[in-house]
């Protein structure tokens, strides 16, 4: 009733939080269609998602409607994207052409360098990401 939403963030116990129930976009999906509350959405964490399950976009289509932020950070090493094996180009060109995003994309990464380099590599990053 008071407009607040809060999001479930499902997180990798392979390599960061070993023993967590909460593990995955699909056991978040039906957790918030069993609250069926427009308050329970998801933080789909593609650095955590690529580590525990992958198949990143078809699980954001398949959730997509229980999704409500979206954090980045490459994989190994949550660090800028082109970093890692995740192909975010691909995964911001869905976004913007098929989903129509227009919500937030978190940078919930490091810099794979340090100092100015490391903010102008991110900056490049992005950039290639986004030439699509």
């Amino acid at each position: 009733r008071a407009g607040i939403v809060i999001v479930l963030e499902p997180l990798n116990w392979y390599k960061d939080h070993p023993g967590l129930f909460l593990r995955s976009v699909p056991q978040s999906v039906a957790i918030c269609k069993a609250v069926n509350s427009p308050s329970c959405k998801i933080l789909d964490d593609l650095y955590h998602q690529q580590i525990d399950v992958g198949n990143l976009i078809p699980n954001m289509e398949k959730g997509w409607d229980e999704i409500a932020y979206i954090q980045v950070g490459d994989n190994p090493g949550r660090k800028e994207p082109t970093t890692g094996e995740i192909n975010y180009q691909k995964i911001f060109e869905w976004l913007y052409k098929v989903k129509k995003y227009d919500g937030i994309v978190g940078m919930e990464h490091g810099n794979s360098k340090p100092g100015k380099e490391g903010e102008m590599a991110v900056i490049a990053a992005y950039r290639a990401c986004d030439n699509f």
